[in-house]
C-alpha cells in the first residue's frame, strides 16, 4: 500500500514550546538525555496537602546510579515558599502520604518496629511541621497493609491487604486461604468455575483476596484492633467474594468514606467463573459495624468506579460505563442521592471520559481529569447544571500536558502535578489561568543540563476523512536529515499524549538523534467515544491507514524527517501492529521493534486472561462463535510476506499477551530467513520495570535501530 502524501497547507498545526533550558556555550554542547538518565531520574510518588493549606508532603523514588537499587523518600515543603523542602528520615520505604483533619501525617512504610521486620504498616507523624518529626506505628498486623484511607473526621481508618476470605480479622489467621495447593506436591489445582487462573503477572489464589477492614483510632492515633470489622460481609448472605480494591491496578481511588464515617464505599467485581469475561465493577456500601454490604449499582452490568461522597453526605459521585464487556467505554459522571436513591448522569452530553473525581469544599462542583486532544487537563463540573469547564493550570501556556493530583486550596489556588514529553511529574501551585509555581525540582535541573528536544503537534485527514492528531519529537538545534521512528501506542484504546513515560519515552529516543512520530489513530482516546469505538473489529484497517497517512503528513511537514530511512516500533497493540505491518506494509521500513505483540489471534483467544477485552475487540464473540472475526486481522496469516528485519521482545511473566506469542513471531522470522533477534526477560510482565532490565531494553533497542538506520544492516 502506497503512502498518501499531504501538502503542508492541508495540515492543521499546533507548535508546542520546547522545554526551557539555560543557554550553553557553543563550544560545550549539552550531552543528550540517555537511557541511564531515564532509569536513574528521580520519580515523584504520592502527594498530599495539609488541611490548613500550608504544607505539602510527597514521596520520591530514587535510584542509585551504580547499583540501580531503588528506595523511597518522604519530603515536606511549605507552600508559602519561604523555606526549602526537607526530607524526613523514615528508615524504610515511604508511600501513600495522607493528612488527617488535625494536621498529622499518615503514610505506609516497611520501617522496622522495635528493631524487627514488621512488613508494611501504617505510620503516623503527629507534628510534621516540627523540625524533628517522630514516626509512630499505627498498625502492627501480621499481614502487610497494601493501602489505607482515613475517615473525614480522622477517627477511623480503612485498611486493605491480601487476607483469607474466611478470616474475620486482618492478618489474624495462620491460613492464607489459598485453595489451589492441596499437596502433597507443589502442583496448583484450579477447580471448575474458578474464574481467573492467572492475571496480569501472578497466578490467582482462590480463597485469598484483597479485603478492606475498618478500625477505630484510639486517642493516641493507633488502631484499636478490637474494633476491626471486615467490610465484605458473609458470602452465604449476599456478601462479596472478590478483590477490593480491584486487581491488578485498583488503588485508593476505588475507596471512599461516608462523610460521617459510618460506612465505606468501594468498587469490586465478583470473583466467579464469569470474572474473566466481566467488566461489571459495582460500588458497595459497607457499614463500619460489619453489617452486610449493599450493592449500590447492581442495575448497571458495566463498570461503576471512582466513588466520591459530597461534603454534606447527600450525594455519591462516581463514574460509570454503559456497555458490559467493554473496558474502554466512556466513563460518565453519575450522582446518586444516598437518601432517596435518585441517580442521574451528570455528564451524558460531554463526550469525554472522566477520571478521578474530587468535590470542591462547598459541594457545588466536581473536579475531574480527562484526556482531551493530546492533553490531560482538569475540568470543573457544575453539580447543578452538569456544565463542564476546562481549567488552564499548566505553567506552559496552551499546553496542559498531563495534570493530576489536584487539590483545591481555600484561597482559590490549586496544588497539582504536571508532566509532559519534556519532563516527569513535578508539584506545582497556582490559580487557573495564571502561571503556576513549581514546588519541587526532582528532575528539572537534571534535564536542563541535557540537550533539549522539541515537540510539535500536527493534524491531518485520516481514515474516513476524519481529523487525526500526532506529534513529532526530535532533538533541538540539529541540522540535516534525521532517521524517522514511527512509534505506535498500545491499548489500543490509549494515546501517545503529551505526558512523560518511564518506559516508551519519546525524549530518550529523540536524544539518540531520531525524529519520533506518534499518531493517535482511530481507536485512540481523548477525541470522543465514536473515535475510540472505531477500532472495534477493525484492528488492521483504519488504524493502519492513519499510520500511513500520518507518517507521510509528518514528513511533509518537517523536512528533517527521513521517511525513507525509518523504523517502526510498538508494544502491546503497537506490537500487534508491528506484526501486521510486517505482512501488510512490508516495503516501508528498514527495521521493526515488536514488544509483547499479538502474533496469532487464534492462540491469543485461548491464552490471554482478561477475556472480555479480546472478545469485545472481535465483535463481542469468542473464537468458537466467530472464528472469521479473529482471522480477518490475524498477523499469522500474512507471514509469507514478512521480510523487514525485526527485534522481538517478550517477558515470561506477561500473562496479558503470553510470551509464546513472541516466541512464535521469532520462529516465523527465522523460518522466513528474515534478520531477527529475540530478547526475553524471565522476571518482567507486560512492562519492563526493573532498572537494569530497562537499561538492557534500551541498549538492545538502540543498537538494533543504529544497525539498520546508520550502519546499513551491519552488526557491531
Amino acid at each position: 500500500m502506497k503512502t498518501s502524501f499531504l501538502s503542508r497547507a492541508a495540515l492543521a498545526l499546533v507548535l508546542a514550546a520546547p522545554v526551557s533550558v539555560a543557554a550553553a556555550p557553543a563550544q560545550q554542547p549539552l550531552p543528550p538525555f540517555s537511557a541511564q538518565d531515564l532509569v536513574t531520574l528521580n520519580r515523584l510518588g504520592g502527594v498530599a496537602v495539609s488541611p490548613d493549606g500550608k504544607l505539602v508532603a510527597y514521596t520520591v523514588t530514587v535510584t542509585d546510579p551504580a547499583s540501580y537499587q531503588r528506595s523511597t523518600q518522604l519530603w515536606l515543603r511549605p507552600l508559602d515558599g519561604k523555606a526549602p523542602a526537607r526530607q524526613v528520615t523514615v528508615d524504610g520505604s515511604a508511600s501513600d502520604p495522607a493528612f488527617a483533619p488535625d494536621g498529622s501525617l499518615y503514610l505506609l512504610s516497611d520501617r522496622k518496629q522495635d528493631g524487627k521486620d514488621a512488613g508494611t504498616q501504617v505510620w503516623k507523624i503527629a507534628a510534621p511541621a516540627s523540625t524533628t518529626p517522630v514516626l509512630a506505628a499505627i498498625t502492627t498486623f501480621k499481614a502487610d497493609v497494601s493501602g489505607f484511607k482515613l475517615s473525614p473526621d480522622g477517627k477511623r481508618i480503612a485498611v486493605w491487604g491480601d487476607i483469607a476470605r474466611t478470616c474475620p480479622t486482618f492478618g489474624g489467621c495462620d491460613n492464607d486461604g489459598n485453595t489451589t495447593l492441596p499437596g502433597p506436591g507443589t502442583g496448583r489445582l484450579y477447580k471448575d468455575g474458578t474464574g481467573f487462573v492467572r492475571h496480569w503477572d501472578a497466578w490467582e489464589t482462590p480463597g485469598n483476596y484483597s479485603r478492606i477492614f475498618a478500625f477505630a483510632l484510639g486517642d493516641d492515633g493507633r488502631v484499636n484492633a478490637d474494633t476491626g470489622r471486615a467490610l465484605d460481609g458473609d458470602p452465604a448472605n449476599g456478601g462479596l467474594v472478590g478483590d477490593a480494591p480491584t486487581k491488578p491496578f485498583g488503588d485508593g481511588g476505588e475507596v471512599a468514606w461516608a462523610s460521617d464515617g459510618s460506612a465505606v464505599v468501594y468498587a469490586a467485581r465478583q470473583a466467579d467463573r464469569d470474572e474473566p469475561r466481566s467488566t461489571n465493577l459495582d460500588l458497595w456500601w459497607a457499614p463500619v459495624d460489619g453489617a452486610a454490604p449493599k450493592n449500590l449499582t447492581a442495575a448497571n452490568k458495566a463498570t461503576d468506579t471512582g466513588p466520591a461522597v459530597s461534603p454534606d453526605g447527600q450525594w455519591l459521585a462516581y463514574t460509570a460505563m454503559a456497555r458490559p464487556g467493554y473496558e474502554a467505554d466512556r466513563l460518565v459522571v453519575h450522582l446518586l442521592n444516598l437518601k432517596t436513591g435518585e441517580n442521574r448522569g451528570l455528564t451524558e452530553s460531554w463526550d469525554r471520559s472522566a477520571g478521578a473525581l474530587r468535590w470542591t469544599s462547598d459541594g457545588k462542583a466536581l473536579l475531574a481529569s480527562a484526556e482531551d486532544v493530546l492533553d490531560t487537563p482538569v475540568f470543573r463540573i457544575d453539580v447543578a447544571t452538569g456544565k463542564v469547564a476546562r481549567l488552564a493550570l499548566s505553567p506552559v501556556k496552551g499546553r496542559e500536558g498531563a495534570i493530576g493530583n489536584v487539590t483545591p486550596l481555600k484561597d482559590g489556588r490549586f496544588v497539582f502535578t504536571r508532566d509532559s514529553i519534556e519532563g516527569p511529574a513535578e508539584v506545582y501551585v497556582g490559580k487557573p489561568g495564571s502561571k503556576a509555581r513549581a514546588l519541587t525540582d526532582l528532575a528539572a535541573s537534571t534535564l536542563a543540563a541535557r540537550a533539549p528536544i522539541t515537540t510539535q503537534r500536527f493534524s491531518f485527514k485520516g481514515a474516513n476523512g476524519d481529523t487525526v492528531w500526532g506529534q513529532i519529537t526530535k532533538p533541538a538545534g540539529l541540522s540535516g536529515k534525521l532517521p524517522g521512528i514511527l512509534n505506535v501506542h498500545g491499548g489500543p484504546q490509549g494515546s501517545y499524549n503529551d505526558s512523560w513515560s518511564n518506559r516508551w519515552n519519546p525524549r530518550v529516543w529523540a536524544s539518540q538523534g531520531y525524529a519520533v512520530v506518534s499518531v493517535d489513530f482511530h481507536g485512540s482516546t481523548g477525541y470522543g467515544q465514536a473515535f475510540t469505538d472505531a477500532i472495534n473489529n477493525d484492528w488492521g484497517g483504519k488504524p493502519l491507514e492513519d499510520l500511513q497517512k500520518g507518517f507521510a503528513a509528518a514528513a511533509a511537514l518537517d523536512a528533517q524527517i527521513d521517511a525513507d530511512n525509518a523504523c517502526a516500533v510498538g508494544a502491546s497493540y503497537g506490537g500487534y501492529m508491528m506484526n501486521w505491518i510486517e505482512g501488510n506494509w512490508p516495503d516501508k521500513f528498514r527495521c521493526i521493534v515488536q514488544h509483547d505483540g499479538v502474533f496469532d489471534a487464534r492462540a491469543m483467544a485461548f491464552e490471554t486472561e482478561e477475556l472480555w477485552f479480546d472478545e469485545w475487540e472481535h465483535g463481542q464473540k469468542n473464537y468458537v462463535q466467530d472464528p472469521a472475526a479473529f482471522e480477518k486481522w490475524n498477523p499469522v496469516n500474512h507471514v509469507a510476506q514478512w521480510k523487514t528485519p525485526m527485534l522481538v521482545i517478550t517477558s515470561e511473566k506477561d500473562f496479558r499477551i503470553p510470551y509464546t506469542q513472541g516466541l512464535a513471531a521469532f520462529t516465523a522470522l527465522q523460518t522466513m530467513k528474515v534478520p531477527s533477534e529475540l530478547l526475553v526477560f524471565p522476571d518482567e510482565n507486560h512492562w519492563v520495570l526493573k532498572p537494569r532490565n530497562s537499561l538492557q531494553w534500551h541498549q538492545t533497542v538502540f543498537h538494533w535501530l543504529d544497525r539498520w538506520l546508520r550502519k546499513g544492516g551491519k552488526e557491531g
